[in-house]
């Protein structure tokens, strides 16, 4: 189908099937929070009742019904969403805060957020440093640059390291480590204790 004959048709009446049949048809692509499926939701209720003159309000008690049936049959576990979201975050090297707001903007509970963020302590008990050191590796910053520029670098990969939400005494730690297998191995000597 064409998008200029898609434009044209607008969008659909958000009965209570389409809306469910669009839930369970991004659930099957994304894993997501229930906050943030509902206002994906509420997107389509909102277009419907503009176009189709739709009500709104029944739309809205769909929208709760569904996510209620969702999370009963396991389909939306958001704690299971911010565990595994803050794992993956991690490996990719962002700091805590940088999980703590990827996860507050998907919606999810700020208890659940900490659970997420204490998890990733059964990984390693340096989580911080790990995610720092990830980060550094993937973008060569500070010990992973070439020796001949990293005095000259020192001061952009510090900031890179802070926009990426890390503390600076443990960005200075990281770029200014003559060695980085000194650090790693001090987070895998701890993980194996």
């Amino acid at each position: 189908m064409s998008k200029d004959r898609r434009e044209r048709r607008g969008p659909r009446k958000a009965t209570a099937k389409y809306l469910r049949n669009s839930a369970l048809y991004y659930l099957a692509r994304y894993s997501t929070s229930s906050a943030h499926l509902r206002r994906r939701l509420m997107v389509k209720v909102a277009r419907s009742a503009a176009e189709h003159d739709t009500d709104a309000m029944a739309g809205a008690a769909d929208v709760d019904t569904l996510i209620g049936q969702l999370e009963n049959l396991g389909s939306l576990d958001d704690a299971l969403f911010a565990r595994t979201k803050a794992r993956t975050l991690h490996r990719r090297g962002s700091s805590a805060r940088a999980i703590r707001g990827a996860l507050s903007e998907k919606g999810v509970a700020a208890d659940l957020i900490e659970a997420a963020l204490e998890s990733l302590k059964e990984d390693t008990p340096h989580p911080e440093l790990a995610a720092a050191l990830a980060y550094a590796r993937k973008r060569r910053l500070g010990p992973y640059r070439p020796r001949e520029t990293r005095a000259g670098m020192r001061e952009k990969d510090l900031a890179a390291l802070g926009r990426r939400g890390f503390g600076y005494d443990l960005a200075r730690r990281v770029v200014d480590a003559a060695n980085p297998q000194e650090l790693e191995a001090e987070i895998a000597d701890n993980v194996e204790d």
